[in-house]
């Protein structure tokens, strides 16, 4: 397993489109996964420890961010479930149905959306404004391998938060942590 960092904000990038199926059975776009006030998009995965880590903070925060700032979430799985049977999309209904994901998880199968994000690893964040311009790429908060402590600071809520207040986000961001994706061989 391989860890990496996410490199640093590219401010005001512009969102990515897609079209990914979900595992509700719906086909989710960027259009349709906004919220009022901005847009997260994660890239996550069911079988690493970094994720792991922070799934009930995970799922606790992006709540709060829907229904108190208007940030609604999406959540990516890119990994090749080949690799990894836990990614299978079986896997994946079943730990959105265990956590009660308050967002749509969904399946990039050619791994074309991830790396038209540039995502690389997982957890890996991407907090855009109401414009769907980019304002946050930091970790969701001290939790590595192991979640931090329960009063830690919550890194990512704090950022998201301020965009949905302000429309931008902080100019000093903690890069991320994760498991690399797990890339499909070119051959």
């Amino acid at each position: 397993m391989v860890s990496l960092e996410t490199p640093v904000c590219d401010f005001d990038a512009p969102a990515v489109d897609f079209a990914l199926p979900g595992v509700d059975g719906k086909t989710w776009t960027l259009e349709a996964c906004r919220g009022e006030n901005g847009l997260l998009v994660m890239f996550i995965c069911n079988h690493c420890p970094y994720v792991k880590a922070i799934r009930e903070r995970l799922v606790r925060d992006t709540r709060e961010l829907r229904d108190q700032y208007g940030i609604n979430t999406v959540a990516i799985m890119a990994n090749d479930p080949t690799e990894y049977q836990e990614d299978s999309f079986e896997n994946m209904q079943k730990i959105a149905a265990e956590f009660d994901f308050p967002f749509p998880y969904l399946i990039d199968q050619t791994q074309e959306v991830a790396k038209a994000y540039g995502a690389v690893c997982t957890p890996d964040f991407f907090g855009y404004n109401t414009d769907l311009r980019l304002q946050y790429r930091g970790r969701f908060d001290a939790s590595r391998k192991e979640s931090a402590p329960a009063d830690a600071r919550r890194d990512l809520f704090e950022a998201m938060k301020q965009v949905a207040q302000t429309g931008r986000g902080p100019v000093e961001q903690i890069p991320g942590i994760g498991c690399s994706i797990k890339w499909k061989d070119d051959g």
